[in-house]
């Protein structure tokens, strides 16, 4: 049975799909069911020209479009090819994850930090991090979706050890309080999230007791975070945001290293459009401007360019 027409334009992932790009979405898929779905979606990237603004294909999010298009009964997708075993992903425990000395101390006593990029590649590092994060983070680890950049910290008097673990990713699609603060349109908004970005982990080692660690690595985020993010995504970051809980966690070492508390979010996901995940605990929302005049800057900035691809 043929799908059912397609009554109006989507917006997913921050990108508005006119009815005209959905019907080819429709017909490529309907054409080329041979392709698994990943191929399928960088195939539809392509054609869509549908990319970061470093020129690198938004696949992920083209896969997730193209399931969600399946779930409006709009197309039909080829079945999952069978590449192994399928459901939750298990990180696995090795000895470099196992609880290390405990580090105490002020962090006077342990600058300079160093701030490590974590790239996927034959070092170990990006098993080391996600499985750090899955074992000693409160929420766990979970595939991020869009742009991300992560670093393991240490400091340069004891390299081999880790002191921490920072996810920083794309920004929340709409967030209340931070849009009110920033004053831009929902047109603005759409043109420049590129501009901003989310720290969605943070994560100092249960063993790793050194006062002033979590504000000083903040404020060091702060200084290197944007020219690692414009050499990978070609934009450099305005804003920094971050969500708290605030019944777990009092935004101490945010407030420490000069964040703005905004206000709470209104208790749904952070990248929830459709406001169907109603009953969640709101969050406490911080920014960090980088640079002066941010809010304006964010209303007025050019949409962002393309740039050549930086592969991690």
């Amino acid at each position: 049975m043929a799908p059912p027409p397609i009554p109006r334009a989507l917006t997913f992932s921050g990108r508005t799909f006119a009815v005209e790009e959905l019907h080819l979405i429709q017909q490529i898929t309907a054409e080329c069911g041979s392709l698994g779905r990943t191929e399928l979606a960088r195939t539809l990237c392509e054609l869509l020209a549908w990319t970061r603004p470093s020129g690198r294909l938004k696949h992920h999010e083209g896969r997730l479009l193209l399931e969600r298009l399946q779930a409006l009964g709009w197309l039909m997708l080829p079945p999952v090819r069978a590449l192994g075993r399928r459901g939750p992903r298990v990180t696995p425990v090795t000895a470099q994850g196992e609880p290390a000395p405990a580090l105490v101390g002020s962090v006077g006593q342990f600058a300079p930090l160093v701030l490590e990029v974590v790239d996927a590649g034959p070092d170990g590092t990006s098993r080391l991090w996600t499985e750090l994060i899955a074992r000693y983070h409160y929420v766990g680890y979970r595939v991020p979706v869009g742009a991300t950049l992560r670093y393991l910290v240490r400091s340069a008097h004891c390299r081999e050890q880790v002191l921490a673990c920072l996810l920083w990713s794309s920004p929340a699609w709409t967030l209340a309080v931070r849009d009110r603060w920033i004053g831009w349109s929902d047109a603005q908004r759409r043109q420049n999230l590129p501009y901003l970005v989310h720290n969605g982990r943070f994560l100092i080692l249960p063993w790793v007791r050194i006062r002033g660690l979590a504000s000083t690595i903040l404020a060091r985020c702060a200084r290197q975070l944007p020219a690692d993010w414009e050499r990978r995504y070609g934009v450099r970051p305005l804003l920094l945001e971050t969500l708290v809980d605030p019944a777990r966690f009092p935004g101490t070492c945010y407030q420490a290293a000069n964040w703005i508390r905004l206000g709470q979010t209104q208790g749904r996901g952070r990248m929830d459009r459709t406001h169907a995940a109603q009953g969640r605990a709101p969050k406490a929302v911080y920014v960090y401007p980088l640079g002066r005049q941010v809010q304006a800057r964010l209303r007025t900035a050019p949409a962002p360019v393309a740039a050549g691809p930086a592969d991690p």
